[in-house]
């Protein structure tokens, strides 16, 4: 296994509400099947500490991977504001709704690295069938082919976890008691939202 730069991933809960929410706003006007985003925090040793996030415009070709749009002037933009707020909060990666990895992902992901040399891909589940762990970590590596051809980029699995200090945690529970299942039934992002409650150590709503 490489030495990687990164050997576990930290996410704080309120990323994942936020790409859920980014994910529902999206669904309303359009019919992409994953959205994406950037992901902030910093670095801790070998620990990254994701604490923040903001949504960047994407589109791609549902029959052609290699046809794919991240807008970077947008993303240059928000990423210029959010350090006037938190200047210790550096880009460390990018997210999106997967729910698997995405063949274009490796060639996103180099766009990132222009922001990030160790950019991390976080992929977040708004669907999960169950209350694990709703976050899947991962960063590019170098293969070595044994049969002598060039090297290719592939991703390696990180460690990941929700995590939250106890100030955030007050304000993640005062969201969580806002969240209700609609008559109809549990909405689409209802399990990540009771995942965040169960990982927090609360009582599922």
């Amino acid at each position: 296994m490489p030495d990687l730069a990164v050997e576990k991933v930290v996410v704080h809960p309120l990323v994942l509400l936020s790409v859920v929410d980014h994910f529902n706003r999206i669904g309303k006007v359009g019919s992409q099947k994953r959205v994406v985003g950037v992901l902030l925090g910093s670095w801790h040793k070998k620990v990254l500490d994701v604490s923040n996030s903001f949504a960047v415009p994407f589109d791609e070709d549902d029959k052609d991977d290699s046809v794919w749009f991240l807008d970077h002037d947008y993303l240059e933009n928000m990423y210029g504001m959010f350090k006037k707020v938190n200047a210790r909060e550096r880009i460390v990666g990018w997210y999106h709704t997967g729910p698997k990895l995405h063949k274009n992902d490796i060639a996103i992901n180099e766009l990132m690295k222009q922001y990030c040399s160790n950019s991390v891909l976080v992929i977040i589940d708004v669907k999960p069938k169950d209350l694990g762990l709703p976050t899947e970590a991962y960063i590019s590596v170098e293969e070595v082919h044994d049969d002598g051809t060039p090297t290719s980029k592939t991703f390696e699995h990180v460690t990941s976890e929700i995590g939250a200090e106890e100030a955030e945690e007050v304000g993640v529970e005062h969201l969580l008691r806002t969240f209700r299942i609609s008559e109809g039934g549990p909405s689409f992002n209802t399990g990540t939202i009771r995942a965040v409650h169960a990982r927090l150590g609360r009582e599922v709503l």
